[in-house]
């Protein structure tokens, strides 16, 4: 289990456990975290799932694969450094303590 904490624009924070094997968007859907829409159900085929992940966090993720980078590219104000897709990170001890703030929106 990683402990995750998901802050939705407005500031608003919410730290839940998401247990390994899981990603970070199944963490946020199974815990009815606002603010991560999921429309493709963790396929890769759309940027609902967008954060911005806290710049401590940043070099210790795993890199971006290319279709992350170009779902990305449809993301609302990508940041491209912090912007992730959180269907693409998954879930194990190393995650535990990560943040991550959502946009104002998701497109």
């Amino acid at each position: 289990m990683a402990k995750i904490t998901y802050i939705e624009h407005s500031g608003t924070k919410h730290e839940v456990e998401v247990a390994n094997g899981l990603t970070v968007m199944e963490g946020a859907r199974d815990n009815n975290i606002p603010g991560i829409e999921a429309d493709c159900g963790g396929a890769c085929a759309c940027s609902t799932c967008h954060v911005y992940v806290d710049p401590a966090w940043v070099e210790k993720l795993p890199g971006k694969e290319a279709m992350e980078e170009d779902m990305l590219d449809f993301a609302f104000e990508p940041d491209p450094a912090r912007s992730r897709l959180t269907c693409q990170l998954k879930v194990t001890d190393a995650l535990d303590g990560l943040v991550v703030q959502m946009p104002e929106k998701q497109i």
